[in-house]
Parts: structure tokens; C-alpha cells; sequence
């Protein structure tokens, strides 16, 4: 049902990519000749887009291979890899475009204000078509989520070029060329940040949102139970939490002790930790606090 799932997923994906593509080629074409920075600014999103889209796509295929000796825990971090550097390159662009914007305020130039429009509009079909597909997607990986934030925010910006393209026509207000871009730029640093952050935390392995003090506590109500201490948990794709800890309880037989460990791990998945390694104890450490190495009081 998932592989069947990601097919649909990735046909679309692929789509969505050549249309994409296109578009940037024309958008290039379109703000040379009419000498619009905003049709420009939006070509590089596009292209951004169109990129983020093939390495979303080819995430999603490299996750789908078997785990292996090197690779114990499986592939799924190639989406947050990707996701990283679509984020990255978004807050790049910009950027770039921010100073980009900034001298052709300080120098305006003319534009082809018809043909400004006319590619725009070509642009923004194209973008609707691809927020369309991509949409009951978007919830379902972080990696899906960027591209798809890719697409959407060029979409807003199709519409922005669109605006300053019947302006320019009717009014001839130069300047609306390059605040659209600035407008782009400051909504692609916002966004691109977020999920910048957010891989970044997962690739430096930052435990995810738990409460550790509360899943203490839920392990030391277990009978047999002296101690929980020495947390670590991390995240190996964006929906695969792993926990370990150290857990003191009195001599007992191994039957007895691996029910234990199984209780700990059935309790533990209230609070979305897929994985458990529990290393039990009896009397072994010496620092007893949640996190080994913190200090105590």
C-alpha cells in the first residue's frame, strides 16, 4: 500500500519537475528580453523549485532501499539531507536577490511590461498545476513538505509578478519591479529557514521534542523499577524516534527482565519513540542524572 502510495507520489513529483523546468527556461527568455529583475528572481525560484523537486524525488527512491550492513539504520536520512540543502539553497537565492533588488532601486531600468505579464501568467498556471498535484502530499515527510513549500511560494510569487506586470503597463511604476522581489525574498527566507532548522537538528542528531522528566517518571512507576537515568534520543528520519537509557532495578532472571524491557518500550509509545534500547543495571553507576554528564544538584 506505501510502495503503491509512493508511486503515485513520485509520477507526480516527476510531472511536476519537467513542467517546472520548462517554465524557468521561458522565465530566463522572458526577463532578459523584457529586462524584468522580478521575472528573473522569478526564474531562480523556479529553478530552485524544479531542483528541489528532482532531489525530493530521488530521496524518496534512495529511502526505499533495503537496510544493509553499512547502513543499519536504512536511508531515510537522504531526505533529511535533501530537505537540508533545498533549505539552504532557498535562503541562498534570496539573499542574492535581496542585493539584486536593492541596486535596481537605486538604478531603475526599463521593462517590457506586455511581455513581463504574458510570461508571468504562463508562470503561474504552471505553478498552480504543481501545487495541485503536490498537495495531499505536502503533511506526509519533511523532504516533501520543502519541495512542495518551494512550489507554493512561487506560486505567491507568480501572482506578485503578475500584479507588477499590469502596473508596470498601466502606470509605468518601475519601482514595483524590484519591491516584488524583495516581497519574494524576505517570504523564501522565512520559510526556507524553518525547515533549514529543523534538518539541521535532525542531522546533528538534537533529541526531539520529549519530555524527558515526565518519561522518567513513567519508567520508575514500573515495580522493579529503582532508576532511569542516561537519556539519549535522536531521530533517525523525521518520523523514526529512537530512545535509549539506563534503567537500575534488583538481581532478577532474564524472563523476568525482558518483560520488563517490554513493558518500558509498550509505555514509551504513547510518546512517539518507535524504537527502544534499554540497557538495565544493578548498582553499576555512579551518576544517576536523566543526562550522563549533567550536573547534579
Amino acid at each position: 500500500m506505501a510502495h503503491h502510495h509512493h508511486k503515485g507520489l513520485k509520477g507526480r513529483m516527476l510531472f511536476s519537475f519537467v513542467l517546472n523546468i520548462t517554465i524557468t527556461l521561458a522565465e530566463v527568455i522572458g526577463g532578459i528580453l523584457s529586462g524584468s529583475l522580478a521575472l528573473l528572481s522569478d526564474s531562480l525560484h523556479n529553478f530552485s523549485d524544479s531542483m528541489s523537486i528532482l532531489a525530493s524525488y530521488l530521496a524518496i527512491k534512495i529511502g526505499e532501499r533495503e537496510r544493509n550492513e553499512k547502513y543499519t539504520f536504512g536511508y531515510k536520512r537522504a531526505e533529511i539531507l535533501v530537505a537540508f540543502v533545498n533549505s539552504a539553497v532557498l535562503v541562498g537565492v534570496a539573499l542574492f536577490l535581496l542585493v539584486e533588488a536593492y541596486k535596481r532601486f537605486k538604478n531603475p531600468e526599463p521593462i517590457d511590461g506586455p511581455l513581463m505579464l504574458g510570461v508571468a501568467l504562463i508562470g503561474l498556471l504552471a505553478n498552480l498545476i504543481s501545487v495541485l498535484l503536490l498537495h495531499e502530499h505536502a503533511h506526509e515527510s519533511m523532504n516533501v513538505r520543502s519541495a512542495y513549500l518551494h512550489l507554493l511560494s512561487d506560486t505567491l510569487s507568480s501572482v506578485a509578478v503578475v500584479i507588477g506586470g499590469i502596473a508596470i503597463i498601466k502606470w509605468n511604476i518601475l519601482w514595483i519591479d524590484p519591491l516584488i522581489t524583495v516581497l519574494i525574498s524576505l517570504y523564501i527566507l522565512r520559510e526556507g529557514y524553518a525547515i533549514l532548522k529543523e534538518s539541521v537538528e535532525v542531522l546533528m542528531e538534537a533529541s526531539p521534542n520529549l519530555n524527558f522528566e515526565e518519561i522518567k517518571r513513567e519508567i520508575e512507576s514500573i515495580p522493579g523499577v529503582k532508576n532511569a537515568h542516561h537519556f539519549h534520543a535522536w531521530r533517525v528520519g523525521e518520523k523514526e524516534i529512537h530512545f535509549e537509557c539506563h534503567v537500575e532495578v534488583n538481581d532478577m532472571p532474564l524472563s523476568e527482565a525482558q518483560k520488563l524491557i517490554d513493558d518500558i518500550a509498550e509505555r514509551l509509545k504513547s510518546f512517539g519513540i518507535t524504537h527502544v534500547t534499554i540497557q538495565l543495571e544493578a548498582g553499576r553507576c555512579e551518576d544517576k542524572n536523566t543526562i550522563c554528564g549533567e550536573k547534579g544538584d
